[in-house]
């Protein structure tokens, strides 16, 4: 398949189309996708929403980066957060194509529905990562140069942010060099995989601070996230996400299946996963947890059927979400790794970097975040520190507290109330008024 090779959906034709199942498909004001081959055998999917806007380069372009590794933004982001559509192809009120035009990602190589011809293909690490979406930047700015002044954000979701904080920096020297022609603006990362340890290690007190764990459960939990620790520090990252997969066993175990996503909420019976820590399987167990929420029944139908039909360049061979496995597995001994070295680099090269964390999300926890933070570098955290935060009005709540933020300089933390992991799923309203806080429209 031929780098750049794209497809449109005519922004003319004022009406829906039936298919499949009963589906509709409402058709956008204008929106392109296409394929980039990023190496050898690995081909990315991209997805591209103009702005509702009588002028979008009176808007900023947003791409939006998804988590797992093996999540797809083309297909959980797009329908399930902050496309135009839901999963039932209804309109969305709080889409941030309202807000910006949005570049969705399937990234990854082999997620959603990029893919490779073997899994030698597959990155293997954020670097890897970084690198391929560098060609794929490249071509897209190059085949759509009405973007290259527009500001560019890099928004990001759960292990999204670590791949974002990768790729932010490359964009930055690419940028530079003028190997790539874009205004980049700012990176923000969403309750993001920046220090895995630094989570692990709050679990235990965010959740006996929430009555989720007893005395008990709290010492059961600690001494599993210490064998985490010291795996981490040894140096020996598949060992560690292992261990960390054990952790995670342990919580369910003492809190009755509570939901890593959503502390409110509990997990099925049936995604209950138990196993030893000499157990094989504890991929297994990962993948259940943290990729099957981004692939449920409902939205696979959709992706594999009205929406591979609307695309009409998806190749035969191509089951979206049919390597989501595969990325994970080939990304594992990179998972526990922190990056918290290159968000610093980041903040000393003057990118602007937003942090944004919700309340109720456990995988990734505030506290854990806010410990991360603190062991910044940056000549600028002190300062930081010593501020207080500014509260929010919840924009579906008038009089109520929907969120508290601060920032200093180039660095801002938003702290998002009655949130999950996916804080456009569960606080629309409030994410978007995030999203025009932080590219400069509030």
């Amino acid at each position: 398949m031929a780098p750049g090779r794209t497809g449109s959906w005519a922004a003319v034709l004022l009406f829906a189309v039936s298919v499949c199942r009963g589906w509709s498909l409402p058709v956008q004001e204008k929106e392109v996708w296409g394929y980039v081959d990023v190496r050898e055998g690995a081909h990315m999917f991209w997805w591209l929403y103009y702005a509702n806007s009588p002028s979008f380069k009176d808007l900023p372009l947003v791409m939006w980066l998804q988590g797992g590794p093996g999540g797809s933004s083309c297909g959980f982001g797009n329908f399930g957060e902050i496309g135009p559509l839901d999963t039932d192809l209804k309109p969305r009120k709080t889409s941030w194509v309202n807000a910006a035009s949005v570049l969705f990602v399937d990234n990854p190589v082999g997620t959603g529905y990029s893919y490779t011809d073997s899994e030698k293909a597959l990155a293997t690490d954020v670097s890897m990562v970084a690198a391929d979406m560098m060609v794929l930047l490249q071509s897209f700015f190059s085949q759509r140069t009405e973007f290259q002044t527009v500001p560019f954000y890099i928004f990001s979701e759960s292990y999204g942010g670590k791949m974002a904080s990768a790729i932010s920096l490359e964009l930055t020297k690419a940028v530079q060099k003028g190997s790539i022609k874009c205004n980049f603006a700012g990176v923000a990362l969403g309750d993001s995989w920046i220090s895995p340890l630094d989570s692990v290690l709050t679990w235990g007190p965010y959740l006996y601070s929430t009555s989720l764990l007893d005395d008990y459960g709290l010492k059961e939990v600690t001494q599993a996230a210490k064998d985490v620790q010291q795996a981490v520090q040894q140096g020996q990252y598949q060992k560690a996400t292992q261990l960390w997969s054990v952790t995670e066993n342990v919580v369910e175990q003492n809190t009755n299946g509570v939901n890593f996503y959503n502390i409110l909420t509990q997990q099925d019976d049936d995604d209950l996963v138990k196993f030893s820590a000499d157990d094989q399987d504890y991929l297994i167990a990962l993948k259940r947890r943290h990729i099957k929420p981004l692939h449920g029944q409902s939205l696979s139908e959709l992706m594999n059927g009205p929406i591979r039909k609307k695309l009409g360049v998806i190749p035969k061979n191509v089951t979206w979400g049919g390597q989501a496995e595969d990325v994970f597995s080939s990304m594992s001994g990179d998972f526990m790794k922190p990056v918290v070295d290159i968000v610093d680099e980041l903040l000393s090269a003057g990118v602007n970097v937003t942090v944004y964390n919700g309340q109720l999300d456990l995988i990734v926890d505030t506290m854990g975040q806010e410990l991360w933070v603190k062991k910044l570098k940056w000549e600028g955290l002190q300062k930081f520190n010593q501020m207080k935060w500014t509260a929010l009005e919840d924009p579906e709540s008038a009089g109520q507290t929907g969120a508290f933020y601060k920032t200093y300089k180039n660095f801002a933390f938003y702290w998002i109330l009655k949130a999950g992991h996916m804080i456009p799923s569960d606080q629309g309203e409030m994410a978007l008024r995030m999203l025009k806080m932080v590219t400069l429209q509030e």
